[in-house]
């Protein structure tokens, strides 16, 4: 059993949560997830660590609500606890095998789509730690359903936000504001990482691409089993099948075959929202 020790409502159906969970704690590296089950009746859900505090022998995660698995967890409250918590798994982000000298020189460009916000602040908190000078930019649909800005804005050098509507920040998409920042401002970055919506890491890869800027995504919301044995996570990446649970979560994002990868996404997704209105109900449990 893992205790929830906190727990912070972000947006609409958006949850963070601070579990005790020492040895994950120990072991966690950003870019990394844990497989989550919220009790006998639920299904494993991979969610990526948003952040890890060794002293206090916690990771945090972050979940929104999109089926009835996920419900189930975020329905948790402070002192309760989840059944199970695997982690972490999968490959780490490539860059803290740098030395200290090559982070130091680093310009690196996250982008961050709406609940992509929670991998990409371990990440920018790391390379904050060593030294490295990163710039963020979060999008989202309107203010409301913007996440961790101020944890964010202490970490990087330059803090973005773009929303749809313009409630907050510069109207528009990510895209818009790094074409600001490449061709106005005269800014150059080492790589620019992107984590949120499949649609919204495709357009910043090819963006990044037409820069000759190497780009890096995260295929974490296409994983359900977490492990590789259901299939689901199945992506072409430089021509070559590659599992996002296993090989990933990250991605060169100039190789990967977006329009396959969103396909392969809208699968369960029926499934997940006829689960959900169930477990809504009372059906599901």
């Amino acid at each position: 059993m893992y205790k929830i020790i906190k727990k912070r409502i972000l947006a609409q159906d958006i949850v963070l949560m601070d579990v005790e969970a020492p040895r994950i704690a120990k072991s966690a590296l950003p870019g990394q997830f844990v497989i989550v089950r919220a009790d006998e009746q639920s299904e494993r859900i991979p969610l990526t660590i948003c952040d890890y505090n060794t002293s206090q022998n916690t990771v945090t995660i972050v979940t929104q609500i999109v089926g009835a698995s996920s419900r189930m967890i975020c329905e948790k409250n402070e002192n309760e606890s989840l059944l199970d918590m695997v982690g972490p798994l999968g490959h780490p982000s490539e860059f803290i095998h740098k030395t200290s000298d090559e982070l130091k020189q680093l310009r690196l460009l996250f982008v961050a789509g709406g609940l992509g916000a929670a991998p990409v602040y371990p990440q920018v908190k790391w390379l904050h730690e060593h030294g490295a000078t990163v710039d963020v930019i979060i999008g989202a649909k309107n203010k409301d359903l913007l996440i961790l800005q101020d944890e964010m804005k202490a970490v990087c050098r330059n803090f973005h936000i773009a929303t749809d509507d313009g409630s907050a920040g510069q109207k528009g998409l990510v895209t818009d504001v790094i074409k600001r920042l490449r061709d106005e401002e005269k800014q150059t970055y080492d790589a620019i990482i992107a984590i949120g919506p499949m649609i919204m890491m495709k357009f910043v890869a090819l963006l990044a691409k037409s820069y000759n800027i190497p780009s890096v995504v995260s295929l974490n919301t296409l994983m359900v089993d977490g492990t590789g044995m259901c299939g689901a996570c199945r992506v072409t990446v430089g021509g070559k099948t590659k599992f996002a649970c296993v090989d990933g979560p990250e991605f060169d994002g100039a190789l990967v075959d977006f329009d396959e990868a969103m396909r392969r996404q809208t699968m369960y997704k029926h499934i997940e929202q006829e689960a959900d209105h169930k477990c809504k109900i009372g059906l599901g449990k």
